[in-house]
């Protein structure tokens, strides 16, 4: 009789396991979905920061918008000095997509600065190209000979325009570093 006890008493625990192991297959599977969907962001980005640091110097379809940006920071800027006027493109460039970047990181919206950084890192970039043609002078410029390279007036005054080549790679870097940091951001921000 003893015997018969204890054997249905494995009984009910043994269903109880299997019912247990169940829900912790379906918790796990959960779970990996839930992290394939925290990272999908950063697999979308590193596949599109790849692809920028691959074509650098290549026009995209976002650099009219760029573009737009960076001639209203001359407009913005330009009544503090002729230097802060020349800088003012690429500090519109620079703020504008830090700006929302830096909203959607108050607010706690984890994709919303991850493609914040990666229009901030593309912005890197062409503001590396720039700052690299700064002696040979060779981009096409809006206004053609009217108008002079920010980046030669730049670096002349600061006296390393021989340098311009320098210049760029270091942008280029903080570009990169920007896209992994876009990339990594699901270890920063939590949902």
């Amino acid at each position: 009789m003893t015997t018969a006890v204890q054997m249905n008493a494995e009984i009910p625990q043994t269903k109880e396991t299997d019912i247990t192991v169940e829900k912790k297959m379906i918790k796990g599977s959960g779970d990996r979905l839930y992290q394939f969907k925290e990272w999908l962001p950063s697999i979308i980005i590193l596949s599109i920061a790849i692809y920028l640091v691959l074509n650098r110097g290549n026009y995209l379809f976002i650099d009219n918008a760029d573009l737009v940006i960076h001639e209203a920071g001359h407009f913005f800027f330009r009544f503090l000095g002729k230097f802060i006027y020349t800088a003012g493109g690429t500090l519109m460039q620079i703020i504008l997509p830090s700006l929302i970047a830096w909203y959607f990181f108050k607010n706690s919206y984890r994709t919303g600065v991850q493609f914040s950084l990666l229009w901030l890192g593309q912005n890197f970039i062409n503001i590396s190209v720039y700052a690299a043609d700064a002696q040979a002078r060779k981009l096409h410029l809006l206004g053609d000979n009217k108008v002079y390279h920010d980046w030669h007036y730049m670096l002349y005054e600061l006296h390393i325009l021989s340098y311009d080549y320098l210049v760029g790679y270091f942008l280029f870097v903080i570009a990169i570093i920007i896209f992994i940091v876009a990339i990594l951001m699901p270890l920063v921000i939590k949902d």
